[in-house]
């Protein structure tokens, strides 16, 4: 087993987020009671404080959140810091390990 050279930040919709999602839906209803699999998000991994962290990346994970249901940016809510949290719980930690012996890959997303 290795530690990665990373942190991380799991994100995990609230209901606002499936609200929003679900009006894109017609036959799929999502709700904050499924049991729906948080995104990690890969960060710097040593830090003290983790607000600095959330500012730093809390757009870029919300657009990215956003844009896995529609990529019409008109239908994104306002960007803010207070929707963010409205819309994902977070836990942030500093320690990643990968269980495999494999090479990691990494894949650039639009």
């Amino acid at each position: 087993m290795k530690i990665v050279n990373r942190g991380y930040i799991s994100v995990k919709a609230k209901q606002a987020f499936f609200n929003w999602a679900n009006q894109f839906e017609d036959d799929v209803y999502f709700s904050e009671d499924d049991d729906v699999e948080p995104s990690i998000y890969l960060i710097e991994d040593e830090f003290m404080d983790p607000e600095p962290i959330i500012q730093q990346n809390f757009k870029k994970i919300f657009i990215n959140e956003l844009s896995m249901i529609t990529d019409d940016e008109s239908e994104f809510p306002p960007i803010t810091e207070e929707n963010f949290n409205l819309w994902f719980d977070l836990e942030i930690g500093t320690t990643v390990m990968d269980t495999l012996k494999a090479d990691l890959e990494r894949f650039e997303l639009d």
